[in-house]
């Protein structure tokens, strides 16, 4: 095995002409120098160096490993230089996946914030729902995964011993809000059970928070009629202003979109779900992850 220190000695002899010249060079002492010869003459398995009384040239073996170690000892420099970087926050990359609301609501803020902070950063985007985010956070395919789960709901107990093994940044709880068509009948209504909806035709969600939403209205005594589905809360919120039904969406969605031609109820009792930025437990030491997480938790304070 060739090592860095032992290739520097090497050079150092090869440009002074002597140890005792590398040894000045280098700092340290001749007979240091020459122990460092000797080991990487045994490393080799070959002579690296001819001694004639004062003189020293190298053997053609020496020659070639001199060429390469200037070009091997130009790359772990360079490789040096970046980590530091890297580690000093003047470089680095964070792969970040987010839901949909969170992508229109938090994501923005705290990549401005990190922007600003730290320049040489680069983040990239792309979304995905749970579980799949966490997936893909096991997976390799990102550092950072913004993910949900609900109060109380059954996969509670199973998404808290999935993320056992994550690092858990929590960032805030969403409540659920009710949204109905303008002309309906409890549009100017200070608060509404979840009862109150049980002959409506609803719009729900994403498949997660569609399964949360039956759950909720099973726990009320009736099961939702679920005309439509779809994952585009925008499409959600313009199927209910046109008149086609009710739903329940969580604030950061309301917040990201104009609901034209639908009002907001606050549903009771209230139903949460709690937003996390999660990140594997060695990438948590990684500055500009750490960096993220930080961001992202200042813009959910906001």
């Amino acid at each position: 095995m060739i090592e860095a220190r032992h290739l520097r000695v090497l050079r150092a002899v090869a440009t002074t002409g002597s140890f005792s010249a590398a040894a000045r060079e280098l700092g340290c002492t001749q007979p240091a120098v020459s122990q460092q010869m000797k080991a990487l003459e045994s490393s080799t398995g070959t002579p690296l160096l001819i001694r004639t009384g004062r003189e020293m040239r190298l053997t053609q073996a020496g020659e070639a490993l001199v060429r390469h170690a200037t070009g091997i000892l130009a790359g772990l420099t360079a490789a040096e230089e970046e980590v530091a970087a890297i580690a000093g926050l003047r470089a680095g990359r964070v792969r970040l996946v987010s839901f949909p609301s969170g992508s229109s609501t938090l994501v923005p803020g705290a990549l401005a914030a990190l922007r600003a902070a730290h320049p040489g950063t680069r983040v990239s985007l792309v979304e995905a729902e749970p579980p799949r985010s966490v997936e893909m956070l096991r997976e390799g395919d990102c550092d950072v995964a913004l993910a949900f789960r609900y109060d109380g709901a059954s996969e509670g107990a199973s998404a808290a011993e999935e993320w056992d093994d994550l690092v858990v940044r929590p960032l805030l709880a969403d409540r659920l809000v009710g949204l109905v068509p303008e002309g309906h009948r409890l549009a100017g209504a200070e608060a509404v059970t979840i009862g109150e909806f049980a002959d409506e035709p609803w719009i729900a969600g994403c498949p997660r928070c569609r399964r949360q939403l039956v759950e909720v209205c099973e726990a009320a005594g009736f099961v939702p009629r679920i005309d439509f589905a779809t994952d585009d809360y925008p499409a959600v919120i313009g199927l209910v202003g046109a008149g086609l039904g009710v739903a329940v969406l969580p604030e950061l969605a309301i917040e990201s979109v104009r609901p034209r031609g639908a009002r907001t109820v606050t549903v009771e009792p209230a139903v949460r779900r709690e937003i996390v930025a999660l990140t594997l437990p060695d990438l948590a030491q990684v500055p500009a992850v750490a960096a993220t997480l930080n961001h992202l938790a200042r813009a959910a304070a906001r």
